[in-house]
Formats: structure tokens, sequence, C-alpha cells
């Protein structure tokens, strides 16, 4: 694909897909006419279930500061103190303002990939568990479809037991 295919694309969406395609990724970046901001609209939009929406979410080590990304299914809350305990420091969710600096990116369009600075990243086991899943790709209203294979190979994630338990 070159430039040219990825001008309908946002300027987000397009930086997006442009990484996906560097990487050797024949994922396709969609941009639809209806928010996809939260993980019930975003499979509402894409007609899956819930828990195949990749949910990218920033936290902030307390004491580092530094970013930590975790790519959680959407049917799922992370549970912060065991995120902490694999991070080696107790952590707070980031942001607005931190998100958008570290990685580029508005919450609600978060991308596994295309962040500002490498992000140490965990994916969330559940998303295993689905053939195909769907992730934010940098504005409200776009995503594109990838195997949790692809996944780890993209973000270099650890897979980990990281949801909050009921």
């Amino acid at each position: 694909m070159s430039a040219e295919q990825f001008a309908h694309l946002s300027p987000a969406a397009r930086r997006v897909q442009e990484v996906l395609t560097a990487g050797g990724f024949h994922c396709e970046v969609v941009e639809l006419p209806t928010s996809t901001r939260t993980a019930s609209e975003a499979a509402r939009a894409v007609g899956c279930a819930l828990g195949q929406i990749v949910k990218s979410l920033v936290f902030r080590g307390r004491e580092s500061g530094r970013p930590i990304l975790v790519e959680a299914s959407g049917a799922n809350r992370v549970d912060e103190r065991r995120l902490g305990e694999l991070v080696g420091e107790p952590i707070e969710r980031a942001d607005a303002d931190f998100v958008k600096e570290r990685t580029g990116f508005a919450i609600g369009g978060v991308p596994p990939v295309g962040h500002r600075e490498p992000l140490e990243t965990f994916i969330d086991e559940d998303l295993l568990h689905y053939e195909r899943i769907w992730a934010a790709a940098g504005t409200p209203s776009a995503l594109f479809a990838l195997t949790p294979a692809e996944l780890q190979a993209m973000t270099g994630g650890r897979v980990a037991a990281i949801k909050q338990q009921s």
C-alpha cells in the first residue's frame, strides 16, 4: 500500500495505518461514522462481543512517572494492585494530558502502536481466547481488526492475568 491509499484517513488514523504497514501487519484501519470511544460503542459499531474490544489504557508509575500501557479486554476492569506488582511499583490511572503527551493520542483513540515513545505493555490474557479482536486506531471513531498473536507481535507486550476479580 502506498501513502496515497491512506489519504482518506484522518491524520492520526493514517499514522497508525502507516506504522502497521511498515511493521508488516496486514491490518486495515477503518474510520466509522459513529463513536468507538468506549468498548461498548466499539463492539456495537463492528458487531462483536464486548470482550473482543482491546481497551488501550495508560497507567503511570507513582514513583518513576513512567507510562505503562495495558491492552485489556473490553469486558474486563484492570486490577491495579496486580498491575503494580507486575510493574514493580504502585501505579495510578494516567490523566488525559499525560496520555496525550506520552502516546501522542487522546483517550478514546489510543492504539496499541505508533506512540511517541516505547511503552512497557501488558496484554490481558482474556484477549487470547478470541480469534479476532478490535483495537483503536488513533481517533474515537477508528479501529482495526487483528489477532491476539498480532497484538503480541506489534507491541512486544507481556501476557498477564490482570483482570479485576468480581
